[in-house]
């Protein structure tokens, strides 16, 4: 394990969820009837592009920050990050009055860059194919006395990331929905892992699944092998926010406790979600985001006669991948 903390379990995501209610949003979870018609199932989307910092990442940070002591809250933090734990530990750090440095690799997205900095962050750039970012980001923490962050493998950063699950069952229930199945896009499965950890304890009987791109399903292949597996590279996909090296101790235990599987889509299969997000639900969703759903309209998780909840876990894409996405999806479709 990554530290000497226990793994988190339900009351660790329930205390996450009132200690960061003030800061963070309660993402709607959108339906269509036209899509449910079309996938004959029930298909809802928990909106977490429309978190602050525009995704899920928010709320791990601020639960991790908010636990620091205030020694250590004014000596500072460090991350690594491709962008979207960046942008919320910058923005969860310039909130509780936090330094903040984050590395990053040289070839993010310059939108999730640009919001990294806007935040009040300094940015430390890598080589995601020569340098070793984790150890980079630690050595500055060393260096400077400050707390390092890691992006998923954390119990506070998963306990935060799993506040998401109970929202989903008490919007689906007002909703009048019976879950069968959640899916949730993974990197190194701080977001799946905490999610499934929730949903089991309140709805044991929802089945619960991690996404992942094609040619970079090292959940799947650890879950299949009992051990961690790792990715042979960490380019090669446009979902640039899913390209962790291999699932953390934590998030592997927790999902071998709790996961039913994890599914792959290609990146057209990605481009294709995000057009149909766009069309019929209104909402931008980054490629990493949007796997998940890839998942259900490419039939790796059934849906007809069935209701779903897939979430779309961030929105932060650059507007040129956007448009490339939806022009990929109308040539699949032509």
């Amino acid at each position: 394990m990554s530290s000497d903390l226990p793994l988190p379990a339900y009351a660790d995501i329930e205390a996450a969820a009132q200690r960061i209610e003030a800061a963070t949003i309660r993402t709607p979870l959108l339906e269509n009837p036209r899509v449910n018609d079309r996938l004959g199932g029930r298909l809802l989307i928990k909106a977490e592009p429309l978190q602050r910092t525009g995704s899920f990442k928010f709320r791990g940070a601020y639960n991790f920050i908010s636990q620091l002591s205030p020694d250590q809250r004014r000596a500072g933090i460090v991350a690594w990050s491709s962008g979207n734990h960046a942008q919320g530990v910058a923005e969860a750090a310039r909130l509780l009055g936090t330094p903040a440095t984050i590395v990053m690799p040289i070839d993010a997205p310059a939108i999730k860059v640009a919001n990294t900095r806007a935040s009040g962050a300094h940015v430390v750039t890598y080589d995601r194919i020569k340098d070793d970012r984790e150890a980079i980001a630690r050595g500055l923490a060393e260096r400077e006395g400050r707390t390092a962050i890691p992006p998923y493998d954390h119990p506070w950063i998963i306990a935060g990331q799993g506040t998401i699950g109970p929202e989903i069952v008490d919007q689906a229930q007002s909703a009048g929905a019976s879950l069968d199945a959640v899916i949730a896009p993974c990197s190194g499965g701080g977001l799946s892992s905490g999610i499934a950890t929730a949903v089991k304890a309140i709805s044991p009987g929802t089945q619960c699944f991690a996404a992942e791109p094609a040619g970079f399903d090292d959940l799947a292949r650890s879950l299949a092998t009992g051990t961690i597996q790792r990715n042979e590279r960490l380019v090669g996909s446009f979902c640039d926010a899913l390209l962790a090296p291999c699932p953390g101790n934590y998030t592997f235990a927790l999902a071998r406790k709790n996961l039913d599987g994890s599914l792959v889509a290609t990146d057209d299969e990605v481009a294709g979600a995000m057009e149909l997000a766009f069309r019929e639900f209104k909402l931008v969703v980054e490629p990493g985001g949007a796997v998940g759903l890839a998942c259900v309209l490419n039939g790796a998780l059934p849906i007809q006669g069935r209701t779903v909840c897939v979430v779309c876990s961030g929105g932060n894409v650059d507007g040129e991948v956007f448009r490339a996405a939806l022009a990929t999806a109308a040539r699949r479709t032509a």
